[in-house]
């Protein structure tokens, strides 16, 4: 990745730090626009992770994880932040491809437990004892 990827990416996420803050010390002093507030921060952090994904995925990536949204809205959320925190710590070399988007859902697959109903059913026996109480 080139170093002018990387400082646009460090320059969206130093953005997003500063919202995150500068939101969080005006909704303590005006309670009234909180909700306001906390609105278009959520579209700013949404945006800025937007950007980031849009130089870090080539387009047939992004277009698989855009699906994998539609279907799994948490898991491509996983994905996302993932591969937020790979390029913000430099282990991204160049954009990822599909192939390497594969791999990365295929590795996450593995590492999370799926989830599994157990039933355990009672033994219930015929006991006659039972029948020669009541005499």
């Amino acid at each position: 990745m080139a170093d002018a990827d990387l400082e646009q990416i460090r320059k969206a996420r130093l953005e997003q730090l500063k919202a995150s803050q500068g939101g969080a010390k005006s909704s303590s002093a005006s309670g009234g626009n909180s909700q306001e507030q906390a609105q278009q921060r959520q579209e700013q952090e949404a945006e800025a992770r937007k950007s980031v994904l849009n130089q870090i995925l080539e387009p047939e990536a992004a277009d698989r994880l855009g699906r994998i949204r539609l279907v799994k809205e948490q898991r491509a959320t996983d994905i996302e932040n993932r591969l937020i925190t790979l390029a913000q710590t430099g282990q991204l070399r160049q954009k990822v491809t599909e192939t390497q988007l594969k791999e990365l859902l295929n590795a996450m697959a593995d590492n999370k437990e799926e989830e599994k109903i157990v039933v355990t059913r009672r033994k219930v026996w015929e006991d006659d004892d039972d029948d020669l109480l009541d005499l």
